[in-house]
């Protein structure tokens, strides 16, 4: 049943991840694109009706959930009924919900859609409330009965890992009274995060500004990079940043009361699992060592030289005499070569030639068929994601802008398609779904293989120079920015559990003296700097989610490492180990999963490669530039 509420916590997700820059090609609407750039929704479904009978029929079978209770202890049929009615239920659930989604997020203005998306929302509900005694209830089967069970009931195979795992947490699950007590508050505990949504999202009025151009602008999120990326006057590009960031300065105490709320709740539904805090409620789930997550933010902490020493660079690149977080990804040469998104698919092809031709094969077919939503089109959701139909397809979002970011961007989102294919095509539906833990590995092992290809096959120094930023603005902000956000986390929630105050004050506090921790004295105080954490909705939708973002980058780049280096032998090892990583899904834990592909995150040398990766691309990158001053 893990992949039901996966699914679920990614209607918060959705809306947080990369937002884009001005469209490529500016389409009115999404009838003008042609069908080859849209998704192709009959794949799910043929039509609404079919929809609509199917939803009916899902709803109607929870009913059945509750003629197992009192039985499973009884006789192992009565168990491995209920596991397949359940198991069935979550494959319905996972055609009927992104059915609904995927033609909202491409019209998001559309009530009617909304409508339907809220229905499949409280049917989630409902399935909480008809299923929270089911594990109370099998932990009154004896873990030995259970492992008998499973031994001499072959249908009981696809279900061991989850069922076995179920005892290890049995100290977390509570009396079936008090889980169904629990499961009523499901909604309202997302209150918080509701109201972030609507606040920051659909009720949003962007901020208007005159820049040098004498021109006036609504910094929209993708006006707002598109400022910071090419616009060469600081000034204007400060003015942006102030735009966007105004929206949370001024309303400063209602975003720390969200946020305080979101972490309140986190805090109380821990403790009601008996859980000493949120972050092992957090970890626990998928057996994840506390010291996995200490080990990333104290050691990259005590490591940000690196980073100070690219942000010098840039500076000196620039010609600045400050520098400010509105500098951060301003290009460093005047290099603005836009990429067709023919030709982007055939880089990202050739780039993965190295993972074989199977790989190549699968790629193919996932750039065509109507797997991707290409371009930007009014009411579309900002943003670029991956989100697998199982039994259908993987479903990728982009909003294509011709940028090389974008480029890079359908790299990534084609890894994420590529790890979903090859997991539901070699394991059962009981263990296809991998966790988030692992998720980013596949996505950012792809950049790192375009970006090779891409060096490979270019001697303009302005191109290199912009690749080379490219990768290090990728570390930058997937693996020392993302961990820098998973120290406020720790920092906040540890204040919540301390029984100490949570408001706007102390929340700047935090984020400026991490401020002070990762850039040393090379950036330019201004008071909206300190009040950024808003703008991040990981924090209000998905606590203690950012640091996978880290730990995955971490991984990836250590299984590129042992792909790319030693023997010819142990090379070949090293990417079928990988590939095997790619076709477990969720049939282990993630950490030892990823020992199995060669990672040990609990490791310190783990964290630092990583670092030393980025100091080497930083290095390379001050030669290229003393190279084009040639």
């Amino acid at each position: 049943m893990k992949q039901f509420f996966t699914i679920f916590l990614l209607t918060i997700l959705v809306s947080s991840i990369t937002y884009n820059t001005m469209a490529q090609k500016n389409y009115t609407s999404r009838d003008e694109i042609p069908k080859e750039y849209k998704w192709n929704f009959s794949d799910i479904y043929a039509d609404w009706e079919t929809w609509e009978k199917e939803f009916k029929a899902l709803t109607a079978q929870l009913d059945e959930v509750a003629k197992f209770k009192g039985t499973l202890a009884k006789d192992v049929k009565n168990l491995i009924a209920l596991q397949t009615l359940t198991e069935e239920m979550s494959k319905r659930i996972n055609k009927v919900y992104p059915y609904v989604f995927f033609q909202y997020t491409v019209d998001t203005k559309n009530m009617e859609l909304l409508s339907k998306l809220q229905r499949v929302q409280q049917l989630f509900a409902q399935f909480g409330v008809k299923t929270s005694w089911i594990t109370p209830e099998k932990l009154t089967i004896p873990e030995t009965t259970m492992k008998n069970w499973i031994t001499k009931n072959p249908k009981l195979k696809d279900f061991e890992f989850s069922l076995m795992d179920m005892y290890r947490l049995q100290k977390h699950v509570l009396s079936a009274d008090k889980e169904q007590l629990l499961s009523y508050y499901s909604q309202s505990n997302s209150s918080a995060s509701s109201i972030y949504d609507a606040i920051s999202t659909t009720d949003v009025k962007f901020n208007k500004v005159k820049l040098s151009d004498g021109k006036e602008y609504e910094v929209s999120h993708g006006v707002y990079k598109q400022i910071l990326t090419n616009n060469k006057n600081q000034e204007d590009r400060l003015k942006a940043f102030d735009a966007m960031i105004d929206i949370y300065s001024e309303n400063k105490n209602t975003y720390a009361a969200i946020y305080s709320g979101v972490v309140q709740a986190g805090w109380a539904n821990a403790r009601a699992k008996n859980y000493q805090t949120k972050l092992d409620a957090t970890l626990e789930g998928n057996n994840i060592p506390k010291e996995v997550y200490l080990n990333l933010i104290n050691t990259v902490k005590e490591n940000t030289k690196s980073l100070q020493k690219y942000l010098k660079l840039r500076k000196e690149i620039l010609g600045l005499d400050k520098y400010y977080k509105s500098d951060r990804l301003v290009n460093l040469t005047d290099f603005n070569k836009t990429y067709d998104y023919e030709d982007a698919k055939k880089l990202v092809f050739e780039a993965v030639k190295p993972l074989g031709d199977d790989y190549q094969k699968k790629l193919k077919v996932a750039m065509s068929n109507g797997w991707l939503d290409v371009y930007e089109t009014p009411g579309k959701q900002s943003g670029a994601f991956s989100f697998g139909v199982y039994g259908v397809h993987p479903y990728m979002m982009l909003n294509y802008d011709g940028t090389l970011d974008y480029v890079f961007t359908l790299a990534h989102e084609l890894g994420h398609t590529m790890h979903t294919w090859y997991s539901n095509e070699n394991q059962s539906y009981a263990t296809h779904d991998y966790t988030i833990f692992v998720a980013e590995v596949a996505s950012t092992f792809n950049e790192r293989l375009l970006l090779d290809y891409m060096m490979e096959n270019t001697k303009d120094p302005k191109e290199r120079i912009t690749l080379l930023t490219q990768a290090i603005n990728g570390i930058s902000g997937t693996f020392f920015r993302q961990t820098r956000f998973a120290d406020y986390e720790y920092q906040v929630h540890t204040l919540a559990e301390q029984g100490k105050p949570i408001n706007a004050k102390v929340l700047a506090g935090i984020w400026q003296e991490l401020d002070k921790a990762y850039f040393g004295d090379i950036l330019t105080e201004h008071e909206n700097h300190n009040y950024v954490w808003g703008r991040v909705p990981h924090f209000h939708g998905m606590p203690y989610y950012v640091y996978q973002y880290a730990t995955c980058f971490a991984s990836s780049a250590q299984i590129y490492k042992n792909v790319t280096e030693g023997s010819r032998k142990d090379k070949k090892a090293a990417l079928e180990s990988y590939l095997t990583l790619i076709r477990s899904g969720g049939n282990d834990h993630p950490m030892e999963q990823l020992k199995k592909a060669g990672v040990d995150l609990s490791k310190k040398e783990t964290i630092l490669a990583v670092i030393n990766q980025f100091d080497a691309l930083v290095n390379q990158l001050e030669i290229e530039v003393k190279n084009l001053k040639k």
